[in-house]
C-alpha cells in the first residue's frame, strides 16, 4: 500500500455509507478475541478477553419503548459496538474496537469527518503548554506515546508518516515576553523534566537563535519541548478511516453518515439501551458510545426526554477561529510557537451557569506551518452558542496579535493576502471544569461518554479511545480514569 492511496479518502466526501460486505452479527455469539495491538499492524502477547457489558440479546429483540422520534419504516442492523460521533474520538474508538479485537462496530454521524472542532485545528501534539499537576496530564501523555507508536509502526511498514498522518517532529515553543513570563517559563520547563518531557529554558537570546522570526523583548524567554510534533487532521483522519474501512468486507464495520442520531431504542425488561434509531436505520448495539463532541449535551437531552434518567453533560461549545496562509513567503518558522496567554485562556474554568450564548472572548498567539507548507494562525476562544459563521472582527484580532510576536507580519496589510487567506471556524466541546468526560452514564452500564474535550481532542484521541475499550471490555485501564467519570459532574 503506498502513502498515495492513503489519501485517496477524503473525509469530506459527500456519503461514505458503507452497503458491501456488512452483515447482521449472530447476537448470541460469544464476544471473546484475542487482544493484538491497539495499533494497527503491530503486535504484542495475545490476551482472551470478553465484552463486559450485561448479558446477551436473543435473536428477535424484546419489545421495546422509544426515546426520540418514531422509526417509521427504518431497516435493522446489529453490532457489537455503535458509536455516536465520527470525529477523530469517535472514529479512534472505533479503530481500537477494530483492531484489538474481533468485535463489529457502526459509526454514526449526522455530517462526515472532520466538519466539526476535528477539521478546524491546528494539529499540535505538545506537551510544552500542558501542566504535570493536572488531572489530564497522564491522559494526554499516553495518547501522546500512543500517536508516536503509530507513526513508527507506520514507518515501520515503509511509509512515511509525514504523507500518512501529516506528521512532524517540530518541537514547540511556549513564549513570554515579561519577567513574571519568564519565572513562570522555567518552572514550567523543571515541572515538564520532573514529569519526563525533555524541556529546556531559552533566554531572549537563546530563542531568537532557534526561531529567528519571533521577537519577545530583552524580558522574555521560552519553554522549548524539542520532541513535540504535530500532524495534519485530515490525513490522520483520512487514515483511520482506512482502517476502520478495511474491516468492512468481513462484516465488521459500517459508517452511516449524513444519518441524523432521532431516538434510542430501550429494553423495557432490562431497562438498558439496545440500538441507536437514525433517519434510516435500527443500530442494535451491546455497548452505546457518545462521543458527538459539543453535540453531546443537546443530544442527550434529546433522547432522554421523557424518561427517568438524570443526566445533564455540561459540554459546551467553545467557537474558534484560525488564519490560513497559502504560500505564504514572508515568515517561515522552524518549531510551532505558542504565548504564555492560551494557557491561561485554555484552562479557565467558569461557573456550571454560564450562558452559552456569552460573548466572553480571548485571542492567543499560536503559530505553526502545516505538511503543506502553510501558515497558520491562531486562536480565538469564544462562548456564541452553536454558531459557525466567520467573524471579520477576530479574523482582525488574530493577525494582529500574531503580529506582535512576529514583525514581520506588520510589514504587510492583512488585505494582501485575500486571495491567499482562509479561516476555519470550529466549536470545541467545551466542559466547565477543564476535563472530558469518559465512561459509563450511572446506572446504564452499556451507554458510554467520550465527550469535553475542548481544544485537545485530537491531542487526547488515541489515549481516549485505549481508556473507553478497556472501560467497555472491562479491563484494567493505562490510566487512571476516575477523574474523568460521569458520576457527580453530569448527573
Amino acid at each position: 500500500m503506498s502513502s498515495a492511496s492513503i489519501a485517496v479518502n477524503s473525509p469530506s466526501s459527500s456519503n461514505h455509507f458503507i452497503k458491501d460486505g456488512v452483515t447482521s452479527v449472530n447476537v448470541n455469539r460469544l464476544c471473546s478475541f484475542s487482544f493484538e495491538s491497539g495499533l494497527f499492524g503491530s503486535k504484542i502477547p495475545t490476551k482472551k478477553l470478553s465484552l463486559s457489558v450485561n448479558g446477551t440479546r436473543p435473536t428477535r429483540p424484546e419489545r421495546i419503548s422509544y426515546s426520540g422520534l418514531e422509526p417509521g419504516k427504518a431497516s435493522s442492523r446489529s453490532f457489537d459496538v455503535v458509536i455516536v460521533g465520527a470525529g477523530v474520538i469517535g472514529l479512534t474508538i472505533a479503530r481500537q474496537f477494530l483492531t484489538g479485537s474481533d468485535l463489529s462496530v457502526a459509526v454514526v454521524d449526522k455530517a462526515v469527518p472532520c466538519s466539526g472542532a476535528t477539521g478546524a485545528g491546528q494539529g499540535y501534539i505538545w506537551m510544552v503548554h500542558k501542566n504535570p499537576a493536572s488531572e489530564t496530564w497522564e491522559l494526554t501523555k499516553r495518547s501522546h506515546q500512543l500517536w508516536k507508536m503509530l507513526a513508527e509502526t507506520i514507518r515501520d511498514q515503509g511509509m512515511d508518516p509525514l504523507q500518512v498522518l501529516g506528521w512532524k517532529k517540530t518541537g514547540s515553543l511556549l513564549v513570554g515576553r515579561t519577567p513574571e513570563d519568564s519565572v513562570m517559563l522555567r518552572k514550567r520547563v523543571s515541572q515538564l523534566s520532573e514529569a519526563g518531557v525533555r524541556a529546556e529554558y531559552l533566554s531572549t537570546d537563546e530563542l531568537h537563535s532557534k526561531e529567528p522570526a519571533i521577537y519577545v523583548g530583552t524580558d522574555g524567554g521560552a519553554a522549548f519541548a524539542p520532541d513535540d510534533c504535530q500532524l495534519d487532521a485530515y490525513q490522520a483522519v483520512s487514515y483511520i478511516e482506512k482502517v476502520n474501512r478495511s474491516f468492512a468486507p468481513e462484516g465488521r464495520y459500517a459508517e452511516f453518515y449524513h444519518e441524523p442520531v432521532t431516538g434510542l431504542v430501550r429494553s423495557t425488561s432490562s431497562g438498558e439501551f439496545e440500538a441507536v434509531q437514525t433517519s434510516n436505520n435500527t443500530l442494535y448495539g451491546k455497548a452505546i458510545v457518545v462521543a458527538a463532541g459539543c453535540w453531546s449535551r443537546s443530544l442527550m437531552h434529546d433522547l432522554f426526554k421523557g424518561s427517568h434518567i438524570q443526566l445533564d453533560a455540561l459540554v459546551m461549545p467553545r467557537k474558534g477561529h484560525l488564519l490560513v496562509f497559502e504560500n505564504f513567503n514572508p515568515l517561515q518558522l522552524n518549531h510551532g510557537s505558542m504565548e504564555v496567554g492560551y494557557v491561561d485562556y485554555q484552562n479557565a474554568t467558569f461557573p456550571l451557569g454560564l450562558d452559552d450564548q456569552s460573548q466572553t472572548l480571548s485571542v492567543s498567539m499560536t503559530a505553526t506551518i502545516d505538511m503543506m507548507g502553510n501558515l497558520v494562525l491562531g486562536s480565538s476562544r469564544q462562548f456564541a452558542g452553536f454558531s459557525t459563521e466567520v467573524d471579520d472582527s477576530i479574523v482582525l484580532h488574530i493577525w494582529k496579535r500574531a503580529g506582535e510576536f512576529f514583525p514581520k507580519l506588520k510589514e504587510p496589510s492583512l488585505t494582501d493576502f485575500i486571495k491567499n487567506r482562509k479561516v476555519r471556524v470550529g466549536l470545541r466541546p467545551y466542559m466547565p471544569d477543564g476535563k472530558p468526560v469518559i465512561g459509563n452514564v450511572p446506572g446504564l452500564s452499556n451507554l458510554f461518554l467520550a465527550t469535553g474535550h475542548e481544544g485537545g481532542g485530537l491531542s487526547m484521541a488515541l489515549g481516549t479511545a485505549e481508556m473507553v475499550v478497556d472501560m467497555v471490555l472491562g479491563n484494567t485501564t493505562h490510566v487512571d480514569s476516575s477523574p474523568f467519570a460521569a458520576e457527580g459532574r453530569c448527573c
